[in-house]
């Protein structure tokens, strides 16, 4: 089964008001609903109203880059994980995501070291760090996937799957952004079967965009909101309904609220023809 979810565009300040913004989008599934500075019965109150309205938490955020070049911001990324994933196992999330993190200038953005051995290397060693300081037993650690720097693959995120060898460590699927050739694109259908069908029980989240190659050389590949570009949305709703549980398919990047209902209807549209609820 899925759930789908988004930001909440809506302020709350009780989780009475969190629950109905969450409804009122109608989402069965969203992000963590406070931060890590939360005290335990906020948490506790958050956690069960979202089990009375029957809302998933999918995600917790680490965005941050633990492989930076400056030490300083790399212990604040590190220290940022940590705290990060701690919250997600208070609320019970179902996953914690970040980035593997860039060696590069960007946080995000590409380097020339980033798809090294060297660079596999260090993920291996902070995403064990950050599990291990933590020792989550309700929630799980996960990279999101990405076009230029590790997990860039279904074998990449195997290869890391073996090296971490923690239990707590997850998949974070997000299959934009690894579709980043026309190979690929042309594909995407195939890229995620294969993706899911090699790493689906690991699977704790997606993220929900679409994709566009432009026809400007040489090739320009742009993310777009959902149901405007070229990315197999049978191919991905049905591989992900057909795993075991309910798994969330989360809405992200887009700029206002009304691209987002927008996105929503296209998923929704595109389910109903496949009697997948979500």
């Amino acid at each position: 089964m899925i759930r789908l979810g988004g930001p909440i565009h809506a302020e709350y300040s009780t989780p009475e008001q969190w629950v109905a913004a969450v409804q009122a989008a109608g989402y069965r599934a969203a992000p963590a609903p406070v931060g890590a500075d939360a005290d335990d019965a906020t948490v506790k109150a958050y956690v069960d109203a979202a089990a009375k309205a029957d809302i998933v938490i999918a995600e917790v955020g680490a965005w941050s880059n633990p492989l930076s070049p400056d030490d300083a911001t790399r212990a604040q990324a590190m220290e940022r994980c940590r705290t990060q994933l701690d919250l997600a196992e208070r609320l019970g999330a179902r996953c914690c995501v970040n980035i593997a993190g860039s060696r590069g200038a960007k946080w995000d953005g590409p380097s020339p070291d980033d798809l090294s051995d060297e660079t596999f290397d260090m993920i291996v060693a902070t995403v064990r760090d950050i599990i291990d300081a933590v020792k989550p037993a309700r929630t799980f650690y996960t990279l999101e996937t990405m076009p230029w720097m590790y997990p860039d693959s279904t074998e990449s995120y195997l290869h890391l799957l073996a090296a971490i060898d923690r239990p707590a460590f997850a998949v974070h699927f997000d299959p934009v952004n690894i579709i980043c050739s026309p190979q690929r694109y042309f594909t995407t259908g195939i890229v995620i079967g294969e993706f899911v069908a090699a790493l689906g029980p690991h699977i704790k989240s997606c993220h929900a965009k679409d994709i566009i190659l432009r026809d400007n050389l040489t090739t320009h590949l742009d993310e777009v909101r959902p149901g405007t570009g070229f990315l197999d949305y049978v191919a991905f709703l049905s591989a992900i309904h057909a795993l075991p549980g309910d798994v969330p398919v989360m809405l992200e990047h887009l700029s206002k609220p009304e691209e987002y209902t927008l996105a929503a209807e296209h998923i929704r549209t595109v389910a109903g023809t496949l009697n997948i609820p979500v």
